[in-house]
């Protein structure tokens, strides 16, 4: 889209899967000039601002985060911020799925349910503390397992659950390994496009608007794109009964809420960093009242 929309004066040189290295090694080449552009999710360690992008439970549905990840979205907004302190321009951030819960050993219906699991997590440290609150007293433990390993070690028992949404099951194959799959929509998962602050500044006006709406287009996709496919996938999954699939009720899912604990969790990893950036404008507070005010305007309120 790029190329279309900027009449060919832009070729995109493409490298799938890891050509280019890790994303800690992608990100350090934008940084220093090597790459242009990548996918990078933003991890904490590498853009600190990234924390607000994986806070839990600030969204459950497709529609809620169109309004807060899209461009002229609060969380948009203060990425672009973020990955402007490292010096990267954000493009677009698309849809990765709805974030809930598989395992290889019971149906997780309530906290008590993660009883001595071993569970997968990434550098995502909020949603490492959220699976740590809500497993609190029940003998779980954390495994760091690279994405790209995942798969065999839920196959081999090096890890027993992870969160995961039903487009990385089907996609991913992670339906082999698992058992149970729990709908918890406690997260809303992402795919970041951003390049290098000194090529974005570097184009001319309309270059920039080529760039900025290919970024547009492709965020339109992956929402269509990943909105029909957690529904076709979800009801494939039931079918054919690969995982078992738990849908739990509104009251199993406060209760899972409640213990993941989210306000000591937002004063430990995400607090600190929004007063730091936006001093005296109580980012954090703004940020939770915008997140209340897109759920009641979508459920009619």
């Amino acid at each position: 889209m790029v190329g279309e929309y900027s009449d060919g004066r832009i070729e995109v040189e493409f490298f799938p899967d890891g050509l280019l290295g890790s994303l800690t090694e992608t990100f350090m080449g934008i940084q220093e000039g090597s790459i242009e552009a990548g996918v990078i999710h933003p991890y904490a360690d590498l853009v600190p601002g990234g924390i607000v992008n994986d806070m839990p439970w600030m969204v459950n549905t497709y529609e809620q985060a169109a309004l807060v990840y899209g461009p002229g979205g609060i969380v948009f907004d203060l990425m672009s911020d973020a990955w402007e302190d490292v010096g990267f321009h954000l493009i677009m951030v698309g849809a990765a799925g709805i974030e809930g819960i598989g395992n290889t050993i019971r149906p997780l219906k309530t906290p008590a349910d993660f009883k001595d699991w071993k569970f997968r997590v990434s550098g995502a440290v909020a949603y490492t503390k959220m699976i740590e609150n809500m497993s609190a007293g029940t003998g779980l433990t954390v495994e760091t397992v690279p994405w790209a390993d995942l798969y065999g070690a839920l196959q081999t028992g090096v890890v027993d659950g992870n969160w995961t949404t039903c487009l990385y099951m089907v996609e991913e194959r992670q339906c082999e390994p698992l058992k149970y799959w729990t709908a918890l929509n406690f997260a809303f998962d992402t795919t970041t496009l951003a390049m290098s602050g000194d090529v974005w500044d570097g184009l001319p006006a309309d270059l920039k608007d080529a760039v900025s709406d290919a970024g547009l287009a492709a965020e339109y996709f992956t929402y269509e794109y990943d909105f029909r496919g957690e529904m076709v996938y979800r009801q494939q999954l039931i079918e054919t009964g690969e995982v078992e699939i738990y849908i739990p009720t509104p009251e199993e899912i406060s209760a899972f809420r409640e213990a993941a604990n989210m306000p000591a969790i937002w004063a430990e990893l995400g607090t600190p960093y929004l007063d730091q950036r936006y001093p005296g404008q109580n980012m954090t507070q703004q940020l939770l009242d915008e997140l209340a005010r897109v759920r009641a305007v979508l459920a009619g309120e």
